[in-house]
């Protein structure tokens, strides 16, 4: 056990019991145990396998490639359209939580079998992501602007594409753009 998810089981406010009914399925199918990104992380060989994090609503346990697991109970949940890998199973009690700690395991260990497997989620290729013309109209006025763009990783390219083109209304795309350019001219990410 880790003492740093000791510490994050400790301070949960909210979801406490069913982080740790999770954390002992969980770590009874030979995982490691990490706090990562501030929640419980769990790996095999060094490599990410499933976490455990909390909502207002539900607290889940998130499948990093989810997407290539079988979902035989129908139980993962793809959050939004744009999520490409991640899959979760959203719990609401301990007692739901025990209820299905057959299925749960289940799932942990499939997911195991998939990352030694070596295989990979298919992500969509920045290119298939819609450029918001607004943004193609700055990118072609702002020489700077383009090569930072280009210089950016594809995950931090996808995450603005993404941001500018979910925008509803031209003036909200414009607004979007124009607070996000010097991120993009400092290399940064939009969630940096």
């Amino acid at each position: 056990m880790n003492p740093r998810v000791d510490a994050f089981l400790r301070s949960a406010e909210k979801w406490r019991g069913e982080y740790r009914t999770l954390r002992r399925f969980i770590m009874a199918c030979g995982l490691d145990e990490e706090l990562k990104w501030g929640v419980p992380c769990f790996t095999s060989e060094g490599k990410n396998i499933v976490l455990i994090h909390g909502f207002k609503e539900f607290c889940a346990i998130l499948f990093f490639k989810g997407a290539l697991l079988d979902d035989p109970d129908g139980v993962l949940i793809r959050q939004t359209e744009n999520v490409q890998a991640a899959r979760h199973m959203r719990f609401t009690s301990v007692r739901q939580i025990e209820e299905m700690e057959g299925i749960i395991k289940s799932y942990v260990r499939r997911a195991v079998e998939v990352e030694r497997s070596g295989k990979k989620v298919k992500i969509r290729e920045t290119s298939e992501y819609p450029v918001a013309s607004e943004f193609q109209e700055r990118l072609n006025g702002d020489a700077a602007l383009r090569k930072a763009f280009q210089k950016l990783t594809p995950g931090r390219q996808r995450s603005y594409l993404f941001y500018f083109s979910q925008a509803k209304q031209s003036k909200t795309r414009v607004l979007r753009i124009e607070r996000c350019v010097e991120r993009i001219l400092d290399g940064r990410g939009l969630n940096d």
